[in-house]
């Protein structure tokens, strides 16, 4: 078994952010599994999509029920395999899982910052995570993998610090917010803004805007899905009666899951975090930093990609994958891409792991010999 345990390092300088203001005394949470190779040339770092943690892999102890969010693709023998690789990830800022977010302590006023926390893009998480990796003594990293948020910062990762890293691999991700997930994301907010606990984001720890936090997260949880998989786990069915009530209660299977997994992240996310972790992705547009041209923006990689995308993925379809991997070609790199067949929608990305495992595990391995010669 896997045991693994969360770890702090702090920033030893104010991180400078995409808004002009700096952020003091940052704390980073995260977790390594896998031993760093003698010439720390086996680095491999993962990134969380937006409720995502550091906790990726592994278990905390021996009688831990609950393994890390991507297990089934990290660890020894897996496809990101801890035997082969050193595996980091690191919680974004912005969060609440250990890293400084708007729930830590402002050290100006020694109060929680709340909503004068800055606010916050990719870029700026990634900027981050490049002083974790500074710090474990890694001057290159293997690759870069994330999924949907996650795929966003190994973008960012490819063109912002491209002779740190020598593959990038970008899954069920996109290259620029659409509007209608600005839409969906705006939505979320208004929901926890109308909740009468909400207090403007100055809301008490026993107080916290469970009504508002748990609406943002069904109507987002309904993207991830597709309707097909929605069709299949629940079609029409009836939840616990063989009749419709003819009132506004839960009569359905499928109300049920949402109001089950709107409860369920309410019990470890917080409301401001989803504010400023949704804001950083509408923000995210790529080609608006090169008047609009994509591949202008990525002439500034040199790693070796592998682009995956997901058949039923409406959230960030293929077509999103597809602009990414015209891009890198009018810039002649390496890329390869797959569309992997599937029903479950964008989470696709967490359950698809012998398909995507496989690619995966073939690309870390081709890069590995190649850097090694």
């Amino acid at each position: 078994m896997l045991i693994t345990e969360p770890l702090d390092f702090e920033l030893p300088e104010p991180l400078k952010l995409d808004c002009g203001k700096e952020l003091k005394q940052v704390n980073i949470r995260y977790e390594t599994a896998g031993k760093l190779s003698p010439a720390a040339d086996n680095a491999v770092l993962v990134a969380h999509a937006l409720s995502g943690n550091s906790h990726v892999c592994g278990r905390y102890s021996a009688d831990d029920t609950k393994p890390g969010w991507w297990d089934d693709m990290v660890g020894p023998g897996k496809a990101i395999d801890t035997d082969k690789y050193f595996v980091i990830c690191s919680n974004v800022i912005g969060s609440c899982a250990g890293s400084t977010g708007p729930r830590s302590i402002d050290p100006d006023t020694g109060k929680p910052y709340n909503l004068t926390f800055p606010v916050i893009t990719i870029r700026d998480m990634v900027r981050a995570q490049k002083h974790l990796v500074e710090h474990l003594g890694i001057k290159r990293l293997l690759a870069v993998i994330g999924g949907s948020m996650g795929g966003m910062q190994a973008l960012e990762w490819a063109i912002n610090f491209p002779d740190m890293v020598d593959g990038v691999i970008p899954i069920a991700t996109t290259s620029q917010l659409s509007p209608q997930s600005i839409a969906f994301d705006w939505v979320g907010r208004e929901a926890i803004k109308n909740d009468p606990r909400w207090n403007g984001g100055d809301y008490a720890s026993d107080q916290v805007p469970e009504g508002g936090l748990s609406t943002a997260r069904m109507l987002a949880h309904i993207t991830y899905l597709s309707d097909e998989s929605m069709s299949r786990k629940f079609g029409r069915e009836l939840q616990d009666t063989d009749r419709y009530s003819f009132d506004f209660k839960r009569d359905f299977a499928v109300e049920s899951y949402l109001e089950h997994q709107g409860r369920r992240f309410v019990e470890f996310f917080d409301a401001n975090s989803y504010f400023y972790i949704t804001r950083a992705m509408d923000y995210f547009d790529m080609a608006r930093r090169s008047g609009g041209d994509l591949s202008k923006t990525l002439s500034a990689a040199k790693a070796t990609f592998l682009v995956i995308s997901f058949s039923s993925d409406w959230l960030f379809p293929t077509a999103e994958s597809l602009k990414i991997v015209s891009a890198l070609l009018k810039n002649r790199l390496n890329v390869s891409f797959c569309e992997i067949q599937s029903g479950y929608g964008h989470d696709a990305f967490l359950l698809e792991v012998d398909a995507l495992g496989r690619m995966v595990r073939d690309f870390l391995r081709n890069i590995l010999e190649v850097r090694r010669g």
